[in-house]
């Protein structure tokens, strides 16, 4: 009976996917991809009856077998393509955009920019104003490809000035691609998003041709409008433009902060660090040792020699000059239960000084004004480095000792 059918299409349907999904699990393509086909040829004589046709789960599953299969081509890929493209309206410009991406990855540069030509002049009556947001990223990576043709013939001109020649050509041809290139990228970054290298590449054309008001209204739209979602890169991009255009320090601190604030453990705090620390101000000296503390609670700066010498060189001044010894206090009585076995035990201090003695020693500092002369850390590696007859190390050994009741204050 037709409900019959129905209904052991359904099951076999089912099941077909379910060995699809296991396939494509453990990485068997080749196996992945004859199921698919099981499937596919299944749905000719049954597609008609389907209220919702599997062509998007097709073009996804087909797409990553391809992607990984060890007999898959390029020619094959575009084959695939072209047909996913007139399975289903609602998702051409989607198939679109990641045939471009895939060409991209091959070096197909021509083949990406022509296949954004085509879908940029698709038009499907109403399917064309619902897919709006899909156009604008076809005009965008067109706008990205047009930038790099731009780049490109720049570099070339910029070898030839130097050699004192010039091509009128090949300038106007630079200056063909900024305005293909500029128009679309400053259409993309209208709408609020994630767009750091459509916005990398519009400022870096507009800094070229010294339009540098446009490139900080841009920038500070990016990283300051609330309808955008929050970005560090966004606050990343606007302190290296500042920074170029040599701004002033509140401005670079005040770009930094917000960075601070967003991700801690970014890696310019170690800018934000020094700047902090070479100000006049005890506020920001404060916020200083506030900063570097923070970064270096996270893992990925645990062997971070640049900021163990910041934290060491800060705790350092506050010592001799013993003021603000609650700054540190402050600091460490939130870590005192952890910092111990993340940054100090006496494995850390073998494996640090086999590695990197500068690294060692710019802990070792730290680690006995926190926890005393009797530290594992400290103690391990003042003994190697006294044993090894290094100058610094002896120092390094009697300003702990010197000032130990600098640690039984700290840790009250």
């Amino acid at each position: 009976s037709s409900n019959e059918h129905k209904l052991n299409f359904k099951k076999s349907k089912e099941a077909c996917l379910s060995y699809i999904q296991d396939a494509l699990l453990q990485k068997q393509w080749e196996r992945a991809a004859e199921f698919l086909t099981y499937y596919v040829e299944s749905l000719e004589k049954d597609y008609s009856r389907e209220n919702i046709g599997p062509s998007e789960m097709i073009w996804r599953i087909g797409t990553e077998i391809l992607w990984h299969h060890s007999q898959s081509s390029l020619k094959e890929f575009n084959c695939f393509m072209e047909q996913m493209k007139t399975l289903g309206v609602k998702r051409y410009l989607k198939v679109c955009l990641e045939h471009v991406f895939h060409l991209l990855c091959n070096g197909q540069i021509n083949e990406a920019y022509q296949n954004l030509t085509l879908a940029e002049s698709w038009r499907f009556g109403e399917q064309t104003a619902i897919q709006d947001k899909e156009m604008k990223l076809i005009q965008a990576y067109r706008g990205l490809l047009d930038y790099y043709s731009w780049s490109k013939q720049k570099n070339i001109l910029l070898e030839h000035s130097e050699d004192g020649f010039s091509d009128l050509a090949a300038e106007r041809e630079m200056h063909g691609y900024f305005r293909k290139a500029a128009v679309n990228l400053k259409e993309i970054i209208k709408i609020p998003g994630v767009w750091d290298i459509f916005v990398k590449c519009y400022v870096d054309l507009l800094e070229f041709y010294g339009d540098h008001n446009e490139a900080r209204q841009v920038l500070n739209e990016y990283a300051y409008n609330s309808k955008f979602p929050a970005n560090p890169n966004a606050h990343v991009y606007l302190y290296q433009f500042l920074k170029r255009q040599g701004e002033s320090k509140k401005s670079l601190l005040s770009a930094l902060k917000i960075l601070h604030d967003i991700v801690p453990s970014h890696e310019l705090m170690i800018d934000f660090n020094t700047m902090l620390q070479k100000s006049k101000k005890r506020k920001k000296r404060r916020l200083g040792l506030e900063v570097i503390f923070a970064a270096l609670d996270y893992a990925g700066w645990k062997e971070n020699p640049k900021a163990w010498s910041c934290l060491a060189r800060q705790v350092k001044q506050i010592v001799i000059s013993e003021k603000h010894l609650d700054w540190i206090k402050q600091e460490w009585n939130s870590r005192k239960d952890w910092w111990p076995a993340f940054h100090f035990s006496r494995y850390l201090a073998k494996r640090n000084w086999q590695e990197n003695k500068s690294l060692s020693y710019e802990k070792a500092l730290v680690a006995g004004i926190l926890l005393g002369k009797g530290c594992k850390y400290f103690k391990y590696v003042s003994h190697q480095g006294c044993k090894a007859q290094l100058k610094r190390f002896r120092m390094l050994k009697k300003f702990v000792n010197r000032h130990n009741p600098v640690y039984l204050r700290i840790s009250g």
